[in-house]
C-alpha cells in the first residue's frame, strides 16, 4: 500500500520539521495489523497502536538526525565505561490486541529496557501510554532541544534529573541535551565533551 493511498482513510494529519504524523482513531487492532503489513517494506514509516488509535509517522530528515546523535552518544558512553549492552533500535514493542509501539532507538542494558524518542509532533503523552502497558523501564524523549527523562514507577512514568538505569545514571539531562544541540553540527565534539565530563 502506498502511503497516498492511506491517506484519504485518516482523521488528522500533524507536521512539524519534516515529520508528518497521521492518526485514525476508532480502529480496531485486525485494521492496524492489516495496515502495518501494508507499509511493511516502506523505509522512514513508524506505525503505533494503542486505545482504539493508529499513528502512522513518516520520518523527516531532522528526526533521523537526531535519533542517531542520541543513540551515538549512549553508546559511547557505555563503551568507554565498558558496560555491555544490546541495541534493540526500532524494533517492533507488542502486548497483542492492546498497543504497539516503534521506539526511535533502544536498548537493553543491564536488565532495563529504555526507548528512545525524537517528538516533534508533541505526542509524548500518548506515547508514554504506550510504554507504560509494555513495562518499558525509561523513556528519554527529546523535544524543542530539550532531552526529558522518564521512569516508570508501578505504571506510572516520572520525570527525572537523570537516568535511573544505574549504567546510565552518572549523566545529567542538561549535560546530555547540550551535547545532543552540540551533535547536529559535530559528533567527535558531542561525544568529546560527554566523555571528558568522566575522566
Amino acid at each position: 500500500m502506498s502511503i497516498a493511498a492511506a491517506l484519504p482513510s485518516l482523521n488528522q494529519v500533524q507536521m512539524a520539521n519534516g515529520d508528518v504524523k497521521t492518526i485514525q482513531t476508532n480502529r480496531t487492532w485486525e485494521h492496524f495489523k492489516s495496515l502495518k503489513q501494508g507499509f511493511e517494506n516502506t523505509r522512514g514509516v513508524r506505525l503505533a497502536y494503542y486505545n482504539g488509535t493508529i499513528e502512522i509517522l513518516m520520518l523527516g530528515l531532522n528526526h533521523e538526525l537526531f535519533k542517531s546523535i542520541i543513540g551515538f552518544l549512549i553508546e559511547a558512553f557505555l563503551f568507554r565505561q565498558k558496560i555491555e549492552f544490546t541495541p534493540t533500535g526500532s524494533a517492533t514493542q507488542e502486548k497483542e490486541g492492546i498497543v504497539s509501539a516503534e521506539a526511535d532507538e533502544s536498548y537493553e542494558i543491564q536488565g532495563f529496557r529504555l526507548a528512545i524518542e525524537v517528538d516533534f509532533t508533541h505526542g509524548s503523552v500518548s506515547k508514554l501510554e504506550r510504554y507504560a502497558v509494555l513495562g518499558t523501564d525509561e523513556v528519554w524523549i527529546w523535544e524543542n532541544g530539550v532531552l526529558d527523562i522518564y521512569w516508570l514507577d508501578g505504571t506510572e512514568y516520572h520525570k527525572a534529573d537523570r537516568s535511573q538505569i544505574p549504567a546510565l545514571a552518572p549523566i545529567d539531562r542538561s549535560l546530555m541535551s547540550e551535547c545532543i544541540l552540540i551533535g547536529e553540527t559535530s559528533r567527535i565534539q558531542a561525544g568529546d565533551k560527554l566523555l571528558s565530563s568522566f575522566q
